[in-house]
């Protein structure tokens, strides 16, 4: 619209020609537009925007050393329409000198606190440095209504002294004693690493050796093993087989052993036996006889036989249990013969005796007259 301007966002427009209101110039108008009557009025935009100001100044410590310091300044125009207009007559009709009197000013106020401070104070404190010029041009700068931003010591040099390097040096001496020692342990560390690596890795190739010893060894065993078996399978199955003929031998033996007992021990035994039996019994029948002969009694021969004939019995008896006699029923066949020819001649024994008692009352009644059949 013809007469209608609007400001950039980091720009002030300024209308002179008419009244402002109150003690102001000019008008200020900023984050919007505003309709200027054409030929009455006049505006004009003043830059709000950030500019920087260096500063390279020679000063003086207060122990009188010279020293170069370089430093940034970054300022601006206020926002408050005081600031604006107090910029706007200043600078307006060339806003480029910002820039030049803010590093005047600066370099003034810097030359003013380096002055007062010591060049140690200067390099340790440079923090209370920047504050004490940004507090000393604060008043100064308000007044041509520009602000700072940041104030920023770039630099302090002796100009080849040699002061601030000599100052440097214990502090350097220590640094590098320090990065000698960190270095030092830094070596030592890898070299205990790198030891440790090969103590580690030796461990791990003797190990990895004694593994593989230990399965070369169980594959050499399984291989010896697996050749030995067929050998020792024959020959265990020709100890089975000679301990299998050995237990043979030792049955035949044994049944031979019975056969001989049952074909020669036996029937010798019994053969003696009879023998035996028979040599008692003579000689007990030759005593009979020789006592029958001397008492020239036939009763007490016959009483005296009768009385011997259980002995006989029972010998004849015994000698037949130790016989060889081949019987259906076995021992107990044998004992019910020996039991029988016991019983039967005790059977025998007592007719006899029976007998005799008979003929000797008879006899005795001969003898005395009383016989009726006498």
């Amino acid at each position: 619209m013809f007469g209608y301007h609007v400001p950039a966002p980091d720009e002030a427009m300024l209308i002179s020609g008419g009244k402002s209101g109150g003690d102001a110039p000019f008008r200020v108008v900023t984050g919007h537009g505003a309709f200027v009557l054409p030929f009455v009025r006049k505006y004009a935009f003043l830059t709000l925007s950030m500019f920087e100001a260096e500063v390279d100044e020679p000063c003086v410590t207060r122990q009188g050393i010279a020293l170069s310091v370089k430093a940034v300044i970054a300022a601006k125009i206020g926002n408050d329409p005081e600031s604006i207009v107090n910029a706007a007559q200043r600078f307006l009709s060339d806003q480029n000198q910002m820039a030049t009197l803010t590093g005047r000013i600066f370099a003034g106020h810097l030359r003013s606190i380096i002055g007062s401070m010591t060049v140690e104070e200067i390099i340790t404190e440079r923090q209370k440095l920047a504050t004490e010029v940004l507090d000393g041009s604060k008043e100064e700068m308000a007044k041509i209504g520009l602000i700072v931003d940041a104030l920023q010591i770039q630099s302090i040099d002796d100009g080849g002294l040699g002061y601030i390097k000599a100052m440097a040096a214990p502090h350097n001496a220590a640094i590098q004693q320090k990065a000698q020692i960190a270095q030092a342990a830094a070596d030592q560390a890898a070299a205990e690493a790198q030891q440790q690596s090969l103590r580690m890795q030796a461990e791990y190739e003797r190990d990895t050796a004694v593994t593989r010893a230990g399965y070369q060894a169980e594959t050499q065993a399984a291989q010896q093993k697996a050749a030995q078996a067929g050998p020792l399978a024959q020959a265990q199955a020709q100890q089975e087989v000679i301990d299998e003929q050995t237990r043979l031998a030792q049955r035949q033996a044994e049944l031979r052993q019975q056969q001989l007992v049952s074909e020669v021990v036996r029937p010798a035994e019994a053969e003696a036996e009879r023998v035996r039996i028979l040599a008692r019994a003579d000689a007990e029948r030759t005593e009979i006889q020789a006592a029958a002969a001397a008492s020239s009694n036939r009763v007490a021969l016959d009483q005296l036989l009768i009385e011997q004939l259980p002995l006989i019995v029972e010998k004849a008896a015994g000698g037949l249990a130790n016989a060889n006699v081949t019987l259906l029923n076995g021992s107990d066949g044998l004992s019910e013969v020996v039991s029988g020819l016991v019983g039967q001649g005790l059977a025998i024994f007592d007719t006899l005796r029976g007998n005799v008692g008979t003929d000797k009352h008879k006899d005795q009644r001969a003898i005395e007259g009383t016989d009726p059949d006498a």
